[in-house]
């Protein structure tokens, strides 16, 4: 894992971010840096983590980035175990990596299920399983695992990925009930401009969400904004569920 810019400021968290090579992750990863936080950067695309990491040195934030596969428990066990072992501790985990390839059902593209039920479910699960344990030890932590709309509705060609995010939502309700000293938040986003909407799933959906996603989409800032002020909050104040989606979604 590769560090920049020395210790963090005594104010400011320990912020392992996931999936932030672009999108949410990537403008999270900007907002906290800017507000003094000290973020920690997986994602697969380390070379786009490490063009990331030199931006924000050269804004005067503080990161480390490393290599991260949320589909394996060991990849995230080591990159949260090698930020512990650096800053001593982890204060928040963002649990923002996540796919989209949508079709119909009975399309039965049965590769993309799976990659979603991995990578949106198995993936959140797996960075809790990281953190959990070290944050149960300090008796504080906070968890924001990153949902969407689709946790609160179902639309046709969504059916699997709704059931990914209906599931991350049911996990971080429980979470936060089973919970007296670890902070659990869900952010929900509408349609975001990020490129989540340019891979996988059947074609003519996939160009159809993309091309709701410019017209209407908010900025994936806006959603890094409402993460910020989730994580701002004072000790013992919980911000639980934040759905951030455009005025002109229906």
């Amino acid at each position: 894992m590769t560090s920049i810019n020395g210790p963090s400021p005594v104010d400011g968290k320990i912020v392992l971010i996931t999936g932030a090579s672009s999108g949410i992750g990537e403008a999270t990863a900007r907002r906290l840096a800017a507000d003094g936080h000290h973020v920690v950067l997986g994602a697969r695309r380390v070379d786009r983590l490490a063009v990331l990491a030199e931006e924000l040195r050269a804004a005067g934030g503080r990161a480390d980035h490393g290599h991260l596969d949320v589909t394996r428990l060991d990849s995230v066990r080591a990159f949260a175990g090698q930020a512990h072992d650096r800053h001593g501790r982890v204060d928040v985990l963002v649990n923002n990596a996540g796919v989209m390839p949508l079709s119909t059902v009975d399309a039965l593209r049965v590769d993309d299920w799976n990659q979603m039920i991995d990578v949106n479910l198995r993936g959140t699960l797996h960075g809790i399983a990281a953190v959990l344990p070290l944050m149960r030890a300090r008796g504080a932590g906070h968890i924001v695992n990153v949902a969407s709309t689709s946790a609160h509705r179902v639309d046709p060609t969504a059916a699997v990925y709704c059931a990914t995010k209906y599931a991350v939502r049911a996990l971080s309700e429980g979470l936060r009930q089973e919970s007296r000293d670890i902070r659990v938040t869900l952010v929900s986003p509408g349609y975001t401009r990020t490129e989540l909407t340019d891979h996988g799933g059947d074609p003519e959906v996939r160009a159809a969400v993309h091309e709701m996603s410019e017209r209407l989409g908010i900025p994936a800032a806006a959603v890094a904004d409402a993460i910020a002020y989730a994580i701002a909050q004072p000790d013992g104040i919980d911000v639980n569920d934040l759905i951030i989606r455009p005025t002109g979604q229906g």
